[in-house]
């Protein structure tokens, strides 16, 4: 079983609740992940952007919508290729079984029971080595790209109808941010490599481009409309805050 208590080394992003609890019973204070997923003008990524929007002190609802999936797009990247790079392994994080707590501040609590791998489904548990990187790929697709971060996008889309390459670039972003806080706790190239193959496949192909410098996405996650002095980020198509209309 992988020791999931590895990841939180890397830092807060990466931390994935597994502890035992009665009957699969989540801990006080979590709700299903699958009202993350949820649509409609009174679901939790609704009401989520509303906060975002008052924290950032924005007028603009696909602002905040950007940048709170940005941030939970981080999430679930640092979970899912943590957990790839480090134990040779990817969670699935079932909606009816995974459970999600907002706190004050912060990434969000994941929390999911244990179930062992079956036999068939990826590689057996350990750091990745080039052997498995193949199946890795195939998983973190399947389980971060089309599992998790699909049905997030789709969400906040309901809330805000922003542009899908937009929310691609964002999940490009997400995962380029893992790599770089990866590299310290992993051999090398084992990261990079399982985020080239995402990024070459739909739908983040053309979302990005992987260098040995960094990474340069080919959109904005509109962060500098927060205000005149919010700038834009290190990735950024831009090299400098477009002009306001």
């Amino acid at each position: 079983m992988p020791d999931y208590r590895r990841l939180a080394v890397v830092g807060p992003y990466f931390a994935l609740d597994t502890a035992p609890a009665p009957a699969d019973t989540p801990p006080p204070g979590y709700r299903p992940l699958r009202e993350l997923y949820a649509t409609g003008p009174d679901s939790l990524p609704a009401a989520r952007v509303r906060e975002v929007a008052r924290r950032l002190g924005t007028a603009e609802p696909r602002v905040a919508a950007s940048i709170l999936h940005l941030g939970l797009a981080a999430r679930f990247c640092s979970v899912g290729l943590g957990a790839a790079v480090l134990l040779g392994t990817v969670p699935e994080l079932d909606p009816d079984r995974a459970h999600v707590r907002i706190p004050e501040q912060g990434p969000i609590d994941l929390w999911t029971p244990l179930r062992p791998q079956p036999a068939d489904d990826g590689p057996p548990p350990g750091e990745a080595g080039p052997e498995n990187l193949p199946e890795l790929a195939d998983r973190l697709h399947r389980v971060l790209i089309q599992g998790q971060l699909a049905p997030l996008a789709t969400a906040v889309r309901a809330v805000v109808p922003l542009s899908e390459r937009l929310l691609d670039g964002n999940a490009a972003s997400a995962l380029a941010g893992t790599l770089r806080m990866l590299r310290p706790h992993a051999t090398p190239g084992r990261a990079e490599s399982l985020v080239a193959r995402l990024l070459d496949r739909p739908p983040l192909a053309g979302a990005g481009t992987l260098r040995t410098g960094g990474f340069r996405r080919t959109s904005c996650c509109l962060y500098y409309r927060v205000g005149p002095t919010a700038g834009v980020c290190g990735d950024c198509c831009f090299t400098g805050p477009p002009r306001r209309s």
